[in-house]
């Protein structure tokens, strides 16, 4: 059986080449879009093996967004196509956790290439995740130390003195460790739920804080530790957040 590939590329010729390349090398066409909003619309009833993302989209949603909603909902690989490999992008790319790029223009052995090892690790990434949903391990027990994300298909248990902080991300939220970052479908009210609160705080509407990760307060800016990132402190929450601080 062929593998199937979506196409998601909002210049017509290059996905018209894409496509031709594609069926030449024996992979499937599903569907070719130019907006993110069609291809997410076009995975509610199909499931094609991987999708072939350009990062930058017509329409209101860009591949990073759709790619994030396609690793959230529907679990299926996406490899981006860019002709933007700046590290900027790459950086807002990497958040996503893409099983691949792509750099325009690319030759066959390339695309070939980065589709075949994606399917791979995504293949290998499912047996794993089989295996210990088989195994008879019981689930470990709540606690308030830590919380369970889902990672590439597979559930990664995050400590909480780990986390800097949390960032609204439109319907997504991304959890900012010392050493990664994780985005998952949720909203900030929900994940603020999961996490004690005498550790966490939420100090703007976008920002979730580990109070014991606070280095300096700038004004209206908080410092992390370990971090390069400046938190604003939104007003209606400067009063609580100072109450909450053991100020000498």
């Amino acid at each position: 059986m062929k593998t199937k590939i979506l196409i998601v590329e909002d210049e017509t010729i290059v996905a018209k080449d894409i496509s031709v390349c594609l069926e030449k090398m024996g992979y499937e066409v599903v569907a070719s879009f130019s907006k993110g909003e069609k291809a997410l619309s076009f995975l509610e009833g199909n499931k094609p093996d991987l999708v072939l993302m350009d990062i930058i989209l017509a329409g209101n949603i860009s591949g990073i967004d759709a790619s994030a909603r396609i690793k959230s909902d529907c679990e299926i690989p996406v490899v981006f196509l860019t002709a933007c490999a700046d590290e900027k992008t790459i950086e807002r790319a990497k958040i996503t956790e893409p099983y691949g790029y792509v750099i325009k223009p690319f030759k066959e052995i390339d695309l070939r290439t980065s589709i075949e090892m994606a399917l791979y690790k995504f293949k290998k990434e499912k047996e794993k995740l089989t295996r210990v949903d088989s195994s008879g391990l019981k689930p470990a027990p709540l606690s308030s130390d830590y919380i369970y994300v889902k990672s590439n298909s597979k559930l990664v248990k995050v400590q909480n003195a780990n986390i800097l902080f949390i960032e609204a991300l439109k319907d997504y939220v991304i959890i900012h460790t010392d050493k990664e970052r994780f985005t998952i479908h949720s909203t900030m009210k929900d994940i603020e739920k999961k996490l004690p609160d005498v550790m966490f705080m939420r100090i703007h509407r976008s920002f979730i804080l580990n109070l014991n990760k606070i280095n300096s307060i700038d004004s209206t800016i908080v410092n992390i530790e370990n971090s390069d990132k400046k938190i604003p402190i939104g007003g209606s929450y400067r009063e609580g957040l100072f109450k909450r601080l053991n100020l000498a």
